[in-house]
């Protein structure tokens, strides 16, 4: 007798993703099986328009407009993403997200009467001793009062010796946000009838989804570049042996303009490709282009799209799939589909 039931076996796992911005919401519902994996399935992917007064900046001005606007995009849903049990994602603005890495040594107190040793931990404690010294670094950092913010924390990597954990080979990284950008969020989206299970930064949900993408667009191996354009600037990953390599945030203090963050970004190594994600059309206001990208990087750049990835059988709006606007939502929807 089959350990498992064969209709089973074609049950899928769906997740959504949601993106709030200013040119609107936009919905991405992935799908995958839920036994023996295989490809990620498209099964939607949205739009609804977002009066520009709604949001200012990381702040939602109009929740009414909001709530509108998130029941309008679920509601387009076809039935079988409505009758799903969907994990939802939402975004945050990426320039509302404070994101550090603090070495573990630093947080961690030195046990009183062994002065100069190397402080070593028991595992099991190390969280609950960490927590009220990473709020304090959140809140030095963000410059906002700890009750006022949201934080989420973990450790890594742990170096294991003997069942303990030593603090010279970790770093605590932390990612903190106004408590009230997230409540509003939630609180919009129950409104809706949309139950979030998490909230992620802008950024890197679409660095999500264009690794994603470079695993089908681009040869094993080959160094490339990330590119995620936003509303507080351009965000830059060099991947090199699928591992991340170097970052780069234009603008900053440290690049005099986009070539020279480009430049640093690259280094001394080949660039193989580079994909381009977000609102390719701020790239004007620092008279930059995609092909200007190319020529400094001196490589070939593909804008993220959806097209590649989604199913010839399921017909999808042909514009959203071409807009590389549409990785934040991805991203989104693959961590749900994921966790």
């Amino acid at each position: 007798m089959g350990l498992l039931n064969p209709l089973l076996l074609g049950a899928r796992r769906y997740a959504a993703g949601v993106d709030v911005h200013a040119r609107g919401v936009t919905l991405v519902v992935l799908s995958q099986r839920v036994f023996g994996g295989g490809p990620l399935r498209i099964e939607w992917l949205g739009r609804v328009p977002l009066a520009r007064e709604a949001l200012a900046g990381a702040e939602i001005v109009d929740r009414a407009a909001l709530v509108t606007a998130l029941q309008a995009a679920f509601g387009a849903m076809p039935r079988a993403c409505a009758e799903a049990a969907l994990r939802c994602a939402m975004a945050l603005p990426t320039g509302a997200t404070l994101m550090a890495s603090v070495p573990l040594a630093r947080l961690s107190p030195r046990p009183p009467g062994i002065a100069g040793a190397p402080f070593v931990a028991d595992v099991s404690g190390l969280f609950t001793e960490l927590e009220p010294l990473v709020l304090a670094e959140a809140e030095r950092v963000a410059g906002i009062e700890r009750h006022e913010l949201s934080v989420d924390w973990r450790v890594g990597p742990l170096a294991m010796d003997c069942g303990v954990a030593s603090t010279h080979e970790a770093k605590v990284m932390i990612a903190a946000t106004a408590r009230a950008y997230l409540e509003s969020r939630i609180e919009c989206a129950a409104m809706a009838g949309v139950a979030l299970c998490v909230m992620d930064d802008e950024a890197h949900a679409a660095l999500r989804a264009m690794r994603h993408a470079a695993a089908f667009e681009l040869p094993p191996h080959e160094p490339w570049a990330a590119l995620w354009v936003g509303a507080d600037g351009v965000h830059g990953w060099f991947v090199a042996d699928d591992s991340i390599a170097r970052t780069m945030h234009f603008p900053a203090l440290e690049h005099a303009d986009l070539v020279e963050a480009l430049r640093d970004l690259a280094g001394s190594e080949q660039t193989g490709c580079a994909i381009v994600a977000g609102d390719v059309g701020l790239l004007q206001g620092v008279h930059f282009s995609i092909a200007d990208i190319g020529d400094v990087l001196g490589c070939p750049v593909l804008p993220f799209e959806c097209a590649p990835l989604a199913d010839a059988d399921f017909p999808l709006d042909a514009q959203l799939l071409h807009d590389p606007a549409c990785a934040v939502a991805f991203g989104l929807a693959m961590r749900g589909v994921h966790e």
